[in-house]
């Protein structure tokens, strides 16, 4: 059975204009690690609050992702758009 994880983060003040250019650049990779099945974005710009939803085959290819992008600089690159860091959760289907 699929997880879901969700990433919460407050963006820095006006982050948002060099985030989109980065989040275009980098999502393909991200929609095509192995075990993505999916990966959407949400923006509140009255709170400047950002969250991915993402859905991946289970927690250890989301862990294997993360470990991908902290060896090769993104999540560093990610992180620098952030007021703090990201609140990460993971929800497991419940089979009702």
């Amino acid at each position: 059975m699929s997880i879901w994880v969700t990433l919460e983060m407050q963006l820095r003040p006006g982050a948002m204009a060099e985030l989109e250019p980065f989040l275009k650049a980098n999502l393909p990779a991200v929609r095509g690690f192995d075990g993505a099945l999916l990966v959407q974005l949400y923006f509140n710009p009255e709170t400047g609050r950002f969250m991915l939803l993402e859905e991946w085959v289970s927690r250890e290819h989301h862990q294997a992702y993360i470990a991908a992008i902290t060896e090769n600089g993104v999540m560093e690159q990610l992180l620098s758009f952030m007021a703090g860091p990201p609140d990460v959760q993971y929800f497991e289907r419940m089979p009702l």
